[in-house]
């Protein structure tokens, strides 16, 4: 039991990626600024769900665990549209689901963006585009930036927000 021990003291902690934390450290305090800049420090976003695996939205729901911690940078996801800046749409636009995320979207207080994410909206899902699939989302929204991925995790969500900032 002990050379377990002094070999465990030993050696460290062997599953962090300090290159990994340092690269989102370094997004996180990128998007700060560029929040703290464009949105004065409080950025909404509503997420729609346009008829997805639900894929992206557990990626989505790790952005508020302590290790992301999107409201500390300044970014919060809202319930209702008419507190948003932003509608981040995932999924397909389904038939039965077109009119609600365009009513969502024009709830959205001007001036208002649209953010794409994951294969799905820009149809590289593997769907076919047949009568109950209205994608791709640009033929229906101003699509201002898109995080491609199937889906994105959380650094590349991370980094498709900071894009979309500089962008803006």
């Amino acid at each position: 039991m002990m050379k377990f021990w002094n070999k465990r003291v030993k050696l460290g902690i062997l599953t962090e990626n300090l290159e990994f934390e340092e690269d989102i450290k370094k997004i996180q305090k990128e998007i700060k600024g560029q929040v703290k800049k464009k949105f004065a420090g409080s950025l909404a976003i509503r997420m729609v769900d346009s008829g997805s695996c639900n894929a992206c939205e557990a990626e989505c729901n790790a952005l508020a665990n302590p290790y992301y911690d999107l409201e500390r940078l300044g970014i919060y996801f809202v319930a209702s549209p008419r507190h948003a800046d932003v509608m981040l749409l995932s999924g397909l636009v389904t038939f039965n689901m077109q009119p609600h995320v365009l009513e969502a979207y024009a709830q959205i207080p001007a001036p208002k963006w649209v953010i794409t994410m994951g294969d799905c909206p820009i149809m590289q899902a593997p769907f076919e585009k047949n009568y109950a699939i209205k994608a791709p989302a640009e033929q229906h929204l101003n699509v201002t930036h898109h995080i491609a991925g199937c889906p994105p995790n959380p650094r590349e969500i991370m980094q498709g927000f900071l894009e979309f900032l500089k962008k803006i």
